[in-house]
């Protein structure tokens, strides 16, 4: 058994704050337009009720060997806790953005927190 496997358990009990980010590489050939839609339609991820804290953004110019600036966009949600988190995966809204927008994924990076 994995040593997080009860930590899992534990965090479904507690309230604890999950923070959820996601970095997004898209298809060399996205152009401009889809790009721009591809922004709008995260940006409609901010309106679901269970997202505490939203950012939403793109490489920043810092320049060290460690810092990783080869995506697209970087997208930083928190939540109140796992439940919450579990609510957003099945939102509407978020169903609807990976419906539309997956086919422009050329990578996508996800690291949950607690």
């Amino acid at each position: 058994m994995n040593d997080l496997f009860p930590l899992s358990l534990y965090l479904k009990k507690i309230k604890i704050m999950i923070a959820h980010h996601v970095l997004f590489w898209l298809k060399a050939d996205t152009t401009e337009e889809q790009k721009a839609a591809f922004r709008n339609s995260l940006q409609t991820l901010e309106n679901i009720e269970v997202v505490k804290t939203f950012h939403l953004g793109i490489p920043a110019p810092i320049e060290r060997a460690v810092v990783d600036t080869t995506y697209t966009f970087s997208l930083l949600l928190l939540f109140e806790d796992l439940a919450a988190h579990d609510v957003y995966q099945v939102h509407p809204l978020h169903k609807a953005f990976l419906d539309e927008f997956k086919v422009y994924f050329e990578k996508v990076v996800i690291y949950d927190a607690a």
